[in-house]
């Protein structure tokens, strides 16, 4: 269990009881999608949370006991629902599984790209480190079962670096984008820097896989029905390296 848990009392984001929570939940932003991950994926999946209309479900995949959770877009909403998953519900392992936007022309539409490290702009770890850099990094072991189960399947994995920006709407986003392009940053998202910072603060492992759904540098955008396929293929690489 996670480092300093208080079992069993609702948040005011998250009303449910103890026990709620399997110890690995999946963080997608949009709760909808929570919604069709947990119908599509998960057998017996039961809605346990709906506050503010942030869905979250428990059942299971293949036997194991699993969640799925809307977090909503951005580092401070992420980080207010990770952070009372593992320190109220006890969860131990959390996988964002988002979207993203690729920053190289090696990372294609469609492609799954897997977050070993998190640069950022934002100064939340910097807050919870004191005033100094923290270096955001994924759980070895999660990243190590995902690489490999990704590897095992039919779609086109990157693992690697990626940027997590405060802004959607930047008025510096193409001078950034060249810049993290410029030194391997596969791709950019929001929330994953501060995934990676709660963890670390409160003992949890943590991942974030993205699909590729547009890309900055060829201007490329992937309609509504080639994204949900290639979700699909993002959140089976997620359940199989989890359980792995």
């Amino acid at each position: 269990m996670a480092r300093g848990t208080v079992v069993g009392v609702p948040t005011p984001h998250i009303s449910a009881p103890d026990g709620a929570f399997a110890p690995t939940v999946l963080l997608p932003g949009d709760p909808l999608r929570a919604k069709w991950i947990a119908e599509t994926f998960l057998d017996d999946a039961e809605l346990v949370t709906e506050v503010r209309n942030i869905f979250g479900y428990t059942g299971t995949w293949n036997g194991n006991p699993v969640s799925v959770m809307g977090t909503g877009m951005g580092v401070p909403s992420i980080s207010i629902y990770a952070t009372e998953l593992i320190t109220q519900y006890g969860c131990e392992r959390l996988i964002r599984v988002g979207s993203c936007g690729a920053l190289i022309e090696a990372v294609g539409l469609r492609d799954v790209v897997i977050g070993a490290g998190a640069c950022t702009d934002s100064g939340v770890n910097r807050v919870r480190f004191g005033g100094f850099d923290y270096a955001a990094i994924a759980d070895w072991s999660l990243l190590r079962s995902t690489a490999e189960a990704a590897e095992r399947g039919s779609a086109s994995v990157h693992v690697g670096n990626i940027m997590t920006s405060d802004l959607f709407y930047s008025p510096k986003g193409e001078e950034v984008a060249r810049m993290a392009a410029s030194m391997g940053v596969l791709a950019v998202e929001m929330e994953a820097a501060g995934l990676y910072g709660v963890a670390a603060e409160h003992g949890a492992a943590a991942l974030a896989i993205c699909t590729v759904s547009d890309h900055l540098v060829l201007e490329q955008v992937l309609t509504p029905e080639e994204r949900q396929q290639s979700f699909s293929d993002m959140i089976e690489i997620a359940l199989a390296g989890a359980f792995a």
